[in-house]
């Protein structure tokens, strides 16, 4: 089939659940009111609760749900073919990850920015309160465990890469004081020098590759996966404004700007795609993913149909921003389209490889010989960017791979091809480094929340000791696990945890609704998602214990089970806890909507 039938499906479809699924639940389900003011004003403080342009909500909220989820997870679900992937990122992104992402954002700001865990503990109870903040912290470790290796992977013992990615640090930083100090309200002018001096970075990397300062950027897995914990902490501790929302937003420009690129190259080249729709490892046995189409094309493709981890960002950074409940679409709806969409590019960059060079790349060159398929342009691919690409594992590079040959395809830009390789390699990367900074302050916020109940000024946000406490603690969690762990240890427990988060969020989105809205019937928008990701996330978490982890006979394997179990637990008493409260109030009525946090205090 050719890519272009795809993408202009996806667009028109796109644009019709925007326009009229998305009005539907605003009007009819959510009720916005343009005139509520916003917990942005209502706490104030200049340093979690800021109002912010839309835009820039719009860019850092885009920038810190799309991570390595939407480039990742499509080029590893490519193994059973295109189709599949096509249609779960379509359906799953329109009916269940959008409307996942707008009803909590929604929520949140009702109750005044709070997490996911407190929302549950208001909504269902204590107990469920409970529950949801131990998955929760558990989850998101295990999500950024998994972003992280995804980095490792793609900038090991490359200079060029890493260079790239480290200058946009001490970029965002001018741009935020650039934003904040120097020229308050000057968004353009800040996204003008920031996006140029990005793109100088990018430029740049290359001639110091090969010069004499290239082996401090030469680092190893290792030490890159410190320094990725590291910069978590330092992200998490500084003012959202001075580094996490500007890197976010800059970040958005090279994220948005490189798919629309990607999708041009598209109309102009029109590739075929050369994987199958349908292939022979659909009913399992493939050398990437230990299982069946169903249900691990869900969790492998993860954020780029529907993610639990959107709920953390939607209910931490985001709501604390906004200025107005109408841009609520936008930011929430809108911009798990856009992943979608990014998520489709990364499909097609995946699958326009002709078969023996994706699996050349995505496997071990051991496991590949026993495939029976030969590499045809891997070779002269890697002669061209030079770099070694075969038996690089985790999707990045099969991704930069894709995308460069589509680039280097359009006439008179063949020859750029080493830098549309290491371009698209910088791009993943920050895709991936976003989300990675907002889920450590997430997990920050968590954290203070709970040691908050045990001494109460951990509960303050701006108290300095607990911000630098609970930043360390979080970012060695996750630095630990991606120290200890590989591909097939961790993608499908991240895989698990992330989409049995958003069950959880469903969960508590539907308790949400039924006290609201005008008709119970509207429940029926978050219950449905709800009972078919339960349902997939628990199939998947079973059959990694007995197809993935206990055959490994190792500790590693051991803990993996031990781990899975456990969070399936939590779903359980979260689950029958909400199906409680659920027939509760659809036998007495439901409750009146509950105060804001402001009004309350």
């Amino acid at each position: 089939m050719n890519a272009l039938t795809l993408l202009i499906i996806a667009l028109l479809l796109y644009a019709l659940a925007y326009r009229f699924y998305a009005g539907f639940i605003i009007a009819k389900v959510l009720a916005f009111d343009p005139k509520r003011r916003t917990p942005a004003y209502a706490r104030e403080n200049g340093y979690d609760y800021k109002p912010t342009n839309r835009w820039v909500v719009f860019g850092h909220h885009f920038a810190a749900i799309a991570g390595a989820g939407p480039l990742v997870g499509p080029v590893l679900a490519a193994q059973f073919g295109y189709m599949p992937g096509f249609l779960w990122i379509l359906i799953g992104s329109v009916l269940a990850g959008a409307v996942h992402d707008m009803v909590i954002l929604f929520a949140s700001m009702r109750y005044d920015g709070m997490s996911l865990t407190e929302i549950a503990r208001r909504e269902v109870g204590k107990v469920t309160g409970g529950a949801t903040g131990a998955a929760v912290l558990f989850i998101i470790i295990t999500a950024l465990a998994g972003l992280g290796m995804v980095v490792v992977n793609a900038l090991a013992e490359s200079a060029w890469g890493t260079f790239s990615i480290a200058v946009t640090i001490p970029i965002a930083v001018f741009v935020g004081l650039y934003m904040n100090n120097l020229r308050p309200g000057k968004i353009t002018e800040a996204s003008v020098i920031g996006v140029t001096l990005v793109v100088l970075g990018i430029v740049a990397g290359e001639p110091l590759s090969r010069g004499p300062w290239a082996h401090y950027f030469l680092l190893s897995k290792h030490s890159l996966s410190i320094v990725l914990a590291v910069y978590g902490a330092l992200a998490s501790i500084l003012p959202v404004w001075l580094l996490l929302a500007p890197r976010d937003y800059l970040s958005s420009y090279m994220k948005i700007g490189t798919i629309g690129l990607l999708a041009l190259g598209i109309l102009w080249v029109h590739p075929y795609m050369a994987a199958p729709a349908f292939t022979s490892f659909v009913n399992g046995g493939g050398p990437i993913i230990p299982g069946k189409v169903w249900p691990y094309v869900c969790i492998t493709i993860a954020c780029g149909a529907i993610s639990g981890f959107h709920s953390l960002i939607g209910s931490g950074t985001t709501p604390k921003m906004i200025m107005n409940e109408r841009d609520i679409r936008m930011i929430g709806y809108g911009a798990m389209l856009t992943e979608g969409f990014v998520s489709l590019m990364a499909l097609i960059a995946a699958c326009v490889l002709l078969p023996g060079d994706y699996f050349a790349i995505n496997v071990p060159p051991a496991v590949f010989q026993k495939l029976g398929l030969t590499v045809t342009n891997l070779p002269a691919m890697a002669q061209a960017v030079g770099e070694q690409l075969e038996g690089r594992a985790g999707g990045a590079v099969s991704l930069a791979v894709g995308m460069a040959q589509i680039f280097a395809s359009i006439p008179g830009l063949k020859h750029l091809l080493s830098y549309w390789y290491h371009f698209a390699i910088m791009f993943e990367a920050l895709f991936i480094l976003t989300t990675i900074d907002a889920g450590t302050r997430v997990a920050r916020y968590l954290t203070q929340e709970v040691l908050g109940t045990v001494y109460k000024p951990f509960r303050d946000t701006g108290w300095w000791p607990g911000v630098i406490l609970t930043s360390a603690l979080v970012s060695a969690a996750w630095g630990g696990m991606l120290l200890a762990g590989n591909v097939t240890t961790i993608w499908p427990m991240f895989g698990v945890a992330n989409q049995l988060l958003s069950a959880i969020a469903l969960a508590i989105g539907t308790t949400f609704i039924l006290k609201r809205a005008a008709r119970p019937v509207y429940a029926l928008i978050t219950f449905a998602p709800f009972v078919f990701m339960l349902a997939t996330t628990a199939a998947a978490g079973v059959m990694n214990i007995f197809g993935n982890y206990l055959p490994r006979g190792d500790a590693q394997g051991y803990i993996n089970v031990a781990l899975t179990v456990v969070m399936l637990a939590l779903a359980c008493v979260i689950t029958l806890a909400s199906a409680g409260s659920w027939l509760k109030l659809l036998r007495g009525g439901r409750a009146p909507e509950l105060r804001p946090v402001q009004e309350e205090a």
